[in-house]
């Protein structure tokens, strides 16, 4: 059974500091992309960045320049630097992940969310 786990969620004063983290478990063969999504209430779940296994990197031009994704393949980990928080960044977070618990068989994956609260 593969699972997604976030952690690094909470609350920052506008302009602070978060670092979000998703660790990959269970019988995984291999991991394709990985990435972060937000959903604030009201709105639809929206992607905030996303990186390859090769590194590439794309980001929603929301938190290009302030948010940083990076990956550890060999931990199964995709992480989210975000920096110079602003109040519209409060939303909930969701790892998301194309994983290949086999060679012949891949699905995509959500994690359970975490809350990212920016409030003074």
């Amino acid at each position: 059974q593969v699972q997604l786990v976030e952690s690094g969620g909470g609350l920052v004063q506008p302009g602070g500091s978060l670092r979000l983290s998703c660790a990959a478990s269970g019988s995984i063969f291999s991991i394709n992309a990985m990435g972060w999504y937000r959903q604030a209430p009201g709105k639809q779940r929206e992607l905030v960045a996303v990186i390859t296994s090769g590194g590439s990197t794309n980001y929603a031009d929301s938190v290009k320049g302030r948010f940083t994704i990076s990956r550890d393949n060999a931990k199964n980990t995709v992480y989210l630097q975000m920096n110079s928080l602003k109040p519209e960044d409060t939303a909930v977070y969701y790892c998301n992940a194309d994983i290949f618990p086999s060679r012949w068989y891949g699905d995509n994956y959500w994690g359970q969310g975490t809350q990212v609260t920016v409030s003074s």
